[in-house]
């Protein structure tokens, strides 16, 4: 995954080993680990050996759940109770007072390796009747005798290199499908998740051409790599990638990363650099900010419940205002912030607005809901290159290119110059933002053309004059 790691609310555990026909129970975090921690270890033992343990047992089960282990197989369900697999859990089983208050107080806190993302497989065994290369439950209590803490403990059985993380985010699990297939034209962190798994995969299965850039746009590359992989894997080879073939690449992706091994080789940092964040809340700013308030602003001018904002990319009070609407519109959590449900309700939203309007009788020619870039063909492109063109007439800086519908290397290049000119990021590709800024500077050059031919017919705006 590529995901920040999170403390899910509630965790589903299934009562029996995978496979087996065995009732699912959906429980709280804490109450699940509470009832781990009294099954698996003794209340007398001292503070610091139940401290290790417990979070042994959080980062367990919090790898399971990143890297979505048992639904990536197609099971309902987060986690077993079968030891075997993973950790005991006892449904109505009493939990020790000492362990509830001890759990309290850690439960958003797991081991990881340092540099690495997810939380780590802390494989763990009782050290007696069982031995295994993780942490030796019993081995715990001397060690705490001889006067390690917790971290001293850990450090023990699973290396120097590991560290603890605090505090962390509590949220609702939610399945990592985005809910719509992403494909040719798509854009976003859902889409540089998968471009990073494949990079990866393709290092065990060469037959996937790696992809130059992970950036999170879906190119001729992504859609390359995709159509490899569902041809090495059996799946059907469209070049898209649906729930089938979203859920194979995690599958293989955990398996050939050993993101639930005890020699987990991990995630690093650097590989989810330069994403969208997974949550837009009030106070941040940036170019996804902007991009959300975009598809907000078109969705006001549609749903009267929608309050119109501006894009400036500035996560303030009225776009807070505006994502509550949103989401009462659209029957999700009222909470102001931004995470993958409210996106791609909002989203969804746009792109119904874009198929139930003539874009030629539009007041605004709106983002046609795809990124262009290289490779990109269609109508969108060719008005982006009549944009463009209209431009050049006043601005120098912008070439002019062909209209051919085709994103070539002259439209990259244009697209380029008009970012550089209005202070945009400079990558060539033309996202909501660039779409919505290029037609606006159009919109304003073609009215401030029309108004000087209606005072001066037949004298045309030259670049010389706008000098």
């Amino acid at each position: 995954m590529t995901r920040e790691p999170y403390v899910p609310r509630e965790i589903t555990v299934h009562l029996g080993a995978p496979g087996t026909d065995a009732p699912n129970v959906r429980v709280p975090f804490a109450e699940y680990i509470k009832n781990v921690a009294s099954s698996e270890i003794y209340p007398t033992w001292p503070e610091q050996a139940l401290r290790a343990n417990i979070y042994a047992q959080i980062s367990f089960a919090l790898n399971r759940v990143f890297t979505e282990w048992y639904r990536n197989q197609g099971y309902p369900f987060d986690i077993t109770n079968s030891t075997r697999y993973d950790q005991a859990y006892v449904p109505g089983r009493n939990v020790y007072d000492n362990v509830s208050l001890l759990v309290d107080d850690l439960f958003t806190d797991y081991v990881r390796k340092a540099g690495h993302v997810e939380p780590y497989f802390t494989q763990y065994c009782n050290g007696t009747t069982t031995r295994c290369d993780g942490l030796s439950q019993w081995g715990t209590v001397e060690d705490a005798r001889q006067g390690l803490d917790a971290y001293e403990i850990l450090q023990k059985y699973y290396g120097d290199d590991i560290e603890i993380v605090r505090n962390t985010p509590v949220r609702s699990v939610t399945p990592s499908y985005p809910g719509m297939p992403l494909r040719m034209g798509d854009a976003g962190n859902d889409v540089r998740v998968k471009q990073v798994q494949l990079n990866r995969i393709s290092a065990n299965y060469p037959g996937i051409p790696k992809i130059a850039q992970p950036d999170g746009v879906f190119g001729q590359e992504t859609e390359d790599a995709v159509r490899a992989f569902q041809e090495i894997f059996g799946l059907a080879e469209d070049g898209i990638i649906g729930r089938a073939t979203w859920y194979e690449i995690a599958e293989v992706f955990v398996a050939v990363k050993g993101l639930a091994e005890l020699e987990s080789e991990g995630l690093r940092y650097e590989e989810i650099a330069h994403q969208y964040p997974d949550l837009l809340r009030q106070g941040d700013t940036g170019v996804p900010v902007q991009a959300f308030q975009y598809y907000l602003a078109v969705l006001g001018r549609f749903y009267e419940s929608i309050p119109e904002i501006e894009a400036d990319g500035i996560f303030g009070n009225a776009t807070r205002e505006a994502v509550l609407a949103a989401q009462r519109e659209f029957g999700l959590r009222e909470d102001g912030i931004v995470g993958r449900e409210t996106w791609q309700a909002v989203y969804s939203a746009y792109r119904g607005v874009l198929q139930a309007i003539d874009p030629s009788s539009a007041v605004v020619d709106l983002f046609p809901g795809t990124v262009l870039r290289i490779g990109s063909q269609g109508a969108a492109v060719s008005r982006i290159q009549q944009y463009l063109n209209g431009l050049s007439q006043v601005y120098s800086e912008i070439p002019e290119v062909p209209v051919t519908g085709r994103f070539g290397v002259q439209t990259q290049k244009a697209v380029t110059a008009f970012q550089q000119l209005f202070g945009l990021e400079e990558n060539g590709i033309v996202g909501p933002i660039v779409w919505a800024e290029i037609v606006t500077q159009y919109e304003t050059l073609q009215g401030g053309m029309q108004r000087r031919e209606e005072q001066y017919p037949g004298y045309p705006l030259t670049r010389e004059e706008t000098a």
